[in-house]
């Protein structure tokens, strides 16, 4: 039982504790019709909410976890126990993050039933699966090198790549595309498809208006911030600024008084504080790392800034994406500039004649 502690933390409201959860593979009901069972995961992000969803005669599944046993254990006693060896009728995916697909064909095949998701999500999961077992590519080396990494770092990526695809059960060779703004009707609701962008590049949210809740995804988490980053694949991309105008427009769109169920962490209300929160973290460091570009910095010297901490060996890949990715936008509005030296790596400094622009009000508004 979740107990009904520490319910107001910085600015947003938990109905059940902001550090509460189900019990893991227990159902607990957040809405009518609408239950959240949180699975483990065996890595620093230790958790990850699905949701399960009465679907008249069936069930549809928001989400699946990672291909692991302790996974699939979970799985098979929820449609054994209670979800009453009922049907599951659909798979919806938020996105394309193994997390969120590892198990989406698994289930699709064991209960013939489709699997719902964006094409671009869908798409790039195939491509990225299709590294499984391959050895790195040279522009991924050159994507890091440029980034500032030693050798042994550069090994470390070379010994990692490909694990994308050992995460995730095999995806399905179809599915069925879902749309922004497109409805579906599950159980007596209907549910709204809202796409959110820089997170991942096409990321469906599933807002139900009868309900008052958002089925948020990685889109909109209550105590961290979503990671945000650049790879090599599209090495010269600008997702932070699909994020904060996702984050602006999902403020304008939806009303403020929502349960927001997001994929990690507990259910919360306050989205639009929350998305101001996102907004102006996001601002305040863009602002921190043009401060210390002073002087020329490679990529891996703006660490410090970035996360206030010491970052390790597990985590340097992710570390070199998010940062990138503030230094594109900063690129992008003109004020730092790049050059390439003669070992290959990337260096960045204030463009004097420029100072952080203000954006658009409508477009990234200052928070409320």
């Amino acid at each position: 039982m979740l107990d009904q502690v520490d319910q107001h933390y910085k600015g947003l409201t938990y109905p059940w504790g902001y550090n509460q959860h189900s019990g893991e593979g227990e159902p607990f009901k957040v809405a009518e019709g609408v239950w959240w069972v949180r699975f483990p995961m065996p890595m620093s992000l230790d958790h990850i909410n699905i949701w399960l969803l009465e679907d008249g005669d069936g069930w549809t599944i928001v989400d699946t976890c990672l291909r692991t046993k302790d996974a699939k254990a979970i799985w098979e006693s929820l449609f054994s126990g209670f979800m009453q060896g009922k049907p599951v009728k659909r798979v919806i995916c938020t996105h394309m993050h193994p997390d969120h697909m590892g198990l989406a064909s698994w289930i699709c095949e064991r209960f013939g039933c489709e699997l719902l998701m964006t094409r671009e999500e869908y798409l790039i999961n195939h491509f990225l699966t299709s590294y499984t077992g391959q050895e790195a590519p040279e522009v991924g080396i050159r994507f890091y090198k440029r980034c500032g990494f030693s050798e042994d770092q550069l090994e470390n990526y070379k010994k990692r790549f490909g694990g994308f695809g050992s995460m995730i059960y095999r995806l399905p060779d179809s599915y069925t595309q879902i749309t922004d703004r497109q409805t579906l009707t599950i159980g007596d609701n209907y549910w709204q498809v809202i796409i959110g962008k820089g997170h991942s590049p096409e990321h469906a949210c599933l807002y139900c208006p009868a309900l008052k809740v958002l089925i948020a995804g990685d889109q909109v988490l209550p105590r961290i911030t979503s990671n945000v980053s650049v790879f090599p694949t599209e090495p010269d991309g600008n997702p932070l600024t699909d994020w904060l105008d996702s984050c602006a427009r999902l403020k304008k769109i939806l009303p403020p008084d929502l349960l927001v169920l997001p994929s990690h962490q507990s259910p919360f209300t306050g989205l639009h504080t929350r998305l101001s929160q996102l907004i102006d973290f996001h601002r305040s460091l863009l602002q921190r790392i043009l401060d210390t570009l002073k002087s020329p910095q490679r990529a891996i010297d703006l660490y410090g800034v970035m996360f206030g901490r010491e970052i390790n060996a597990s985590e340097y890949l992710m570390a070199a994406g998010e940062t990138i990715a503030h230094l594109h936008l900063l690129l992008a509005t003109g004020n730092i500039t790049r050059s390439l030296d003669a070992e290959g790596v990337y260096w960045y400094e204030q463009n004097p004649d420029s100072q952080l622009h203000k954006q658009d009000e409508d477009a990234i508004p200052h928070p409320v």
